[in-house]
């Protein structure tokens, strides 16, 4: 559960509350698309740490209907409807989405959300094959995020893989697979970064790669920067989840 513990930690360390009265719009807008596209609407404030669940006709299908608060930012009655091995998947494809954010420009990141395949197992019910989409909203001066807000609702249409980030304005999709973790570090960092993992100090890398121990340094702060972990050995855990570093 590396996965989940890293996307927690990122959410959770997210800057700047904004005002009650934006709060309160973002809970009228996600209120409104639950009544309007009956799915589940999960409205995760990440400074409070607490979430709202707004519900759509499809709650009723999948026995959710009561569930309207939860004192964290992760939907736990929904989570436990998805088979382990599909949550951890999603835990993934929400990490690689936010690393996809990243590389973007901050003015274009909103234009993107987050669909991907899921499967709920109710309880007296047939498996449901589910379409979550994962929109973060950022505060009005865009400089920070404030919410995420989850859909879940019946999978109407099928896209390639597993999941996809939609740019909503192009109707582009990119697809979120391993191959699209390569691009999170640089050559020379994945470089450092599988060094590290060997045990070897910023001397010894310094010697192998021939560059400076200074440089070695400025690698290792981008490193955790750009994997959003505090400490080399996060790092490394991190990087062999998604395939980064191999050992």
């Amino acid at each position: 559960m590396d996965t989940f513990r890293r996307l927690d930690t990122i959410m959770k360390n997210q800057p700047h509350s904004p005002a009650s009265t934006y709060r309160m719009a973002v809970e009228r807008y996600a209120e409104a698309i639950a009544t309007m596209e009956n799915v589940v609407a999960v409205l995760s404030d990440l400074k409070a740490g607490t979430s709202r669940i707004f519900h759509g006709a499809f709650s009723d299908s999948i026995g959710l209907r009561r569930y309207i608060s939860e004192n964290s930012i992760w939907e736990k009655e929904i989570l436990e409807l998805i088979p382990e091995a599909d949550r951890e998947e999603k835990y993934l494809a929400e990490l690689r989405f936010y690393n996809f954010l990243r590389h973007m420009p901050r003015g274009r990141r909103h234009v993107y959300f987050l669909a991907a395949k899921l499967r709920f197992l109710p309880r007296g019910v047939s498996p449901v094959d589910v379409l979550h989409r994962m929109y973060y909203i950022y505060t009005p001066d865009g400089d920070a995020l404030s919410h995420a807000l989850c859909l879940y609702g019946p999978q109407a249409f099928d896209f390639p893989g597993r999941s996809v980030a939609v740019n909503s304005v192009t109707g582009q999709l990119h697809p979120l697979t391993s191959a699209s973790d390569d691009s999170i570090l640089s050559r020379r960092e994945k470089q450092v970064l599988e060094l590290i993992d060997m045990g070897r100090s910023s001397r010894e890398i310094a010697d192998v790669l021939s560059i400076s121990v200074h440089t070695v340094s400025r690698h290792r702060q981008e490193i955790l920067a750009k994997l959003q972990v505090k400490n080399s050995a996060e790092a490394c855990r991190l990087a062999r989840s998604l395939s980064i570093i191999t050992r």
